[in-house]
């Protein structure tokens, strides 16, 4: 298909220096980060806001820009684009990256090295990329290197510079196709069976990780204690060597990109994520930063393989066919029907022979709470392939039939049954794990199994006999008590207000 923009009527990347002028660029967007904003020190009591993303077009070639303005000016720019559009930039600025500094924060890019040419009025040459510099070097003296290497980034002015989105069908495939290349080595990357080897020894640790989606979690939303506005979304990942690997998004654009990912069907190269120990599931983790740049389905023989890989094994993966524990729940934002207990029951009977759960809203106490009983045990030890509970007698995951004596295979998590009851009932045996478990006590596994009896029996009043606002999702089964599986999403303490209006329950039964 004929381009309608012919790339020699654009500044290359590789040709970019500090003192051109009327400069139209164009390229595929690669990154992007959330738009932020910060007091205005010349102005006080106003804010300035500010975004960057990065665009490519060559193989060797991909630059950081940045726009700082007004929110009028860099709300509607952020969200005129997204990862993998390409665009033409007109008129940016020019500037030096202070490299040791902004690579903290931001994707590092291909040097710019300066060569001295040896011609009178000409002091040196611009030069980029590897092979550029190899020829000049056969006709030129090595001492003449200046040895100088510069990062250039792209600045965005309100007032002259202007950004355009493209047509996929007016661009050259070439340039469409950067979008499908690492900007790191193909080779470049950690297995996530050496994360979970290397364990603790890279805490903290910038790596790049090759691996294939097992599922997407919903985003969730929540507001920190200074009030400022909150996502993340959890990414399970997997390959030849690991079952399951977390990696959690915390920002929009991040969030954005990994919802479109298809689970199972989708590899992907992350370019400089952080591993953590996650103490919540005891295991490590990957975390996206603002350096992150992510390559969906890389056109690399190592993803290729991967793909290769996934696809054979798609129908025989059992991790699918469980409940996972390790799987992000539903959409909170999606469940709005509020119920009594009664009217669960009469809801369940009426669902009998149905094999789909149903989910809802309950303003209710949580009646029982053994936590404090050193007979009940509230923490277990859990398959990190599929969230299976590990059989303590056997010591192995029967879905997986792995030995927990591989430690990196199994993490602690909690597992508490609960009581919750209304004035019309009571639901016996509810189900609550994991990170919910966690958020709805207010601790880490590890920081509950710290505490004394005494601390325990402390917490457990903090709960009992106190209207919650519980999400809950309902099967029906056979083996449960009652004939109903009962799992909590979410619980919080109700605003007293919100259940006194919701006390008589509006669920459809």
């Amino acid at each position: 298909m004929a381009s309608s923009f012919a790339l020699k009527n654009f500044t290359a990347l590789s040709d970019l220096h500090p003192n051109m002028a009327n400069l139209k660029i164009i390229g595929i967007v690669i990154g992007k980060t959330d738009v932020k904003g910060f007091p205005d020190r010349k102005n006080i009591g106003s804010e300035r806001y500010t975004f960057s993303f990065t665009i490519r077009d060559s193989p060797d070639h991909f630059v950081n820009v940045s726009s700082w303005g007004s929110e009028d000016y860099i709300r509607p720019l952020s969200e005129s684009f997204k990862v993998g559009e390409c665009v033409i930039i007109e008129n940016p600025l020019i500037q030096r990256k202070e490299t040791e500094r902004e690579e903290k924060f931001s994707p590092a890019t291909p040097r710019v090295c300066f060569y001295n040419s040896g011609w009178p009025g000409i002091p040196y040459l611009y030069l980029s990329g590897l092979e550029h510099v190899l020829v000049l070097l056969q006709i030129r003296p090595a001492s003449q290197m200046l040895g100088l290497q510069i990062n250039w980034k792209l600045l965005l002015s309100e007032n002259h510079s202007m950004v355009k989105v493209c047509s996929p069908y007016e661009v050259d495939t070439k340039l469409l196709s950067l979008i499908h290349l690492p900007v790191k080595e193909s080779r470049d990357y950690y297995s996530l069976a050496d994360i979970v080897a290397n364990g603790h020894s890279l805490d903290g640790r910038i790596i790049n990780v090759l691996a294939a989606v097992r599922s997407v979690g919903e985003p969730k939303y929540f507001t920190t204690s200074d009030r400022r506005k909150g996502q993340r979304c959890e990414v399970k990942l997997f390959d030849e060597t690991e079952p399951s690997f977390t990696m959690t998004c915390w920002d929009n654009e991040s969030i954005l990109l990994a919802q479109s990912w298809m689970p199972r069907e989708t590899v992907i190269f992350a370019s400089d994520v952080r591993i953590n120990f996650n103490k919540f599931q005891n295991c490590m983790a990957a975390t996206v930063i603002s350096k992150t740049i992510i390559t969906t389905n890389p056109d690399t023989p190592e993803a290729n393989i991967l793909l290769n890989y996934v696809r054979e094994n798609k129908e025989t993966d059992v991790a699918d066919e469980i409940d996972s524990y390790l799987r992000e729940s539903i959409n909170l934002n999606t469940i709005v029907d509020v119920y009594t207990v009664e009217q669960l029951k009469v809801k369940a009977l009426r669902n009998e022979g149905k094999a789909d759960p149903f989910y809802g809203i309950l303003y209710a106490y949580i009646s029982t709470l053994n936590i404090d009983d050193e007979t009940t045990k509230v923490v277990r030890n859990r398959c990190s392939g599929c969230g299976y509970i590990v059989n303590e007698a056997s010591n192995t995951c029967t879905i997986c039939e792995k030995d927990s004596s591989k430690l990196q295979s199994f993490f602690l998590g909690f597992d508490v049954l609960v009581d919750l009851t209304d004035h019309t009932g009571t639901l016996h045996s509810c189900s609550l794990t994991g990170s919910i478990a966690e958020e709805t006590l207010g601790c880490t596994i590890n920081e509950f199994l710290a505490m004394t009896s005494e601390q325990k029996t402390k917490l457990k009043w903090q709960f009992l006999l106190e209207r919650s606002k519980i999400y809950v999702k309902l099967i029906l089964s056979h083996r449960a008590r009652g004939g109903l599986k009962v799992s909590i999403l979410s619980c919080k303490l109700a605003d007293p207000t919100e259940a006194s209006r919701n006390l008589a329950g509006q669920g459809h039964t």
